[in-house]
């Protein structure tokens, strides 16, 4: 794993308020070329068969499962829970040593009942618990429709992926169509540390459903962590990223979750400094960094000391902020915008949305000016999401905008700097 970080100034002024911030890249190693087997990869499925799904999506989604049981080994882990308001282990968890017979019990499913999505999420994190080896497992949870049976609040949700996945259980998720629950699955792939995926269409979701397959085999990193320990001289600590965080005795903990060969993710930390007495070098902070590495499985912890320098007043006068950082710093808190923004519209309330979609496009239009070369791409992609926002917004197109902007602010957000599918573009 190649880490660094860059400050947005080099110099605080002595005996002055201040804010640091501090843009912190990661890049995953490169697949292996050695000889060493990989271990074995745990796909969990949680397939929501209620009665909504009748037709195309349920027919969409068993396509794309018996398709990627082609693409696992017959020495991956493979297993499916299909949910109503019953649950049924239509593939019990274990090794895909008879890929046919996997093929047709998922062939039989069909629609039926109502939504149960705790009781399906539930069980297929037992079955992941119960095979899942060293690597750990990844569930991927699909449903179309409003969870109306079991556990219905997104927060304990959220809280029940979290824990997963500090037993190294990743969960992602895959709305199908415009009826589904963004906040209950956006809930649940944060706390998951998974993806957030969004489909309306039945081809969307068969090629999410299949790059899911395609990052778990492609991943050299997993259960990757960052523990920020401020220093005495720190008042408070910020990850403007939005991912799961808690507070330690050591300070604060973010989980990375999995990382692709080559991928590189960036993480935008701020520091609020109250006045520095003492000339010279101070340290704000040490990063730690701790990740397993594939196919070795081996556990690697790196840490990162950052430091500023603190001088007069009059010599820090003339410091000229690093324009990538101060552009990654807005770029982030448009995401941040765009996830109130999808708030406000799950609860009905555009006129909202429109505030905040409005404000982040100004915030922009801002930052377009004197943002670095490298980063204008990126912009201007932000721009042409917060545009569509906007438009479907004001259409009165609630629910696909609620969707979107959940979708859009997680992936830029937590999984910031990874390529992203190109279908999920606004279209």
């Amino acid at each position: 794993m190649h880490i660094s970080a860059h400050l947005d100034v080099d110099v605080l002024a002595l005996e002055t308020d201040d804010q640091l911030s501090v843009l912190v890249e990661l890049t995953a190693p490169a697949a292996s070329t050695r000889d060493v087997d990989r271990p074995a990869s745990t796909l969990q499925v949680v397939l929501d068969r209620s009665g909504s799904m009748a037709g195309g999506r349920l027919d969409g989604a068993k396509t794309a499962l018996i398709g990627l049981i082609d693409r696992l080994d017959p020495g991956d882990n493979f297993g499916l829970v299909a949910f109503d308001d019953r649950v049924e282990v239509a593939v019990a968890a274990g090794p895909l040593a008879d890929k046919q017979a996997v093929k047709r019990a998922i062939s039989k499913l069909d629609a039926r009942g109502s939504t149960d999505l705790s009781a399906g999420y539930l069980r297929g994190l037992q079955e992941a618990s119960r095979i899942a080896g060293p690597a750990g497992a990844n569930v991927l949870l699909i449903s179309d429709g409003h969870a109306n049976a079991g556990v219905t609040d997104p927060d304990t949700l959220g809280a029940i992926a979290a824990k997963a996945n500090a037993d190294n259980i990743t969960t992602s998720t895959l709305g199908y169509g415009l009826g589904y629950d963004e906040r209950l699955m956006s809930a649940i792939a944060r706390g998951g540390a998974g993806n957030e995926h969004f489909a309306e269409e039945a081809d969307t979701a068969g090629a999410l459903i299949a790059g899911e397959v395609d990052g778990l085999l492609s991943q050299t990193v997993q259960a990757a962590s960052l523990l920020i320990q401020p220093s005495p001289h720190v008042r408070a600590v910020q990850i403007v990223n939005d991912m799961p965080a808690t507070t330690t005795g050591d300070g604060l903990l973010a989980e990375l979750g999995n990382f692709y060969a080559d991928e590189t993710r960036k993480l935008l930390l701020t520091f609020d400094i109250p006045a520095i007495a003492t000339l010279g070098l101070a340290q704000v902070a040490t990063c730690q960094f701790t990740w397993v590495e594939l196919p070795t499985l081996a556990q690697h912890t790196l840490t990162l000391p950052l430091h500023v320098n603190v001088v007069p007043g009059d010599q820090a006068a003339g410091r000229v902020p690093d324009p990538t950082v101060r552009t990654e710093l807005v770029y982030l808190r448009v995401q941040n915008a765009k996830r109130r923004a999808s708030g406000h519209l799950s609860a009905s309330a555009p006129d909202a949305a429109l505030a905040e979609i409005r404000h982040a496009q100004d915030a922009l239009s801002d930052a377009l000016p004197v943002a670095p070369a490298h980063l204008h791409d990126d912009l201007t992609e932000e721009a042409t999401a917060l545009a569509y926002l906007a438009d479907q917004t004001e259409h009165g197109m609630i629910a696909r905008a609620a969707k979107y902007s959940s979708m859009d602010a997680a992936y830029k957000s937590s999984k910031r700097g990874r390529t992203r599918p190109p279908s999920t573009e606004p279209n």
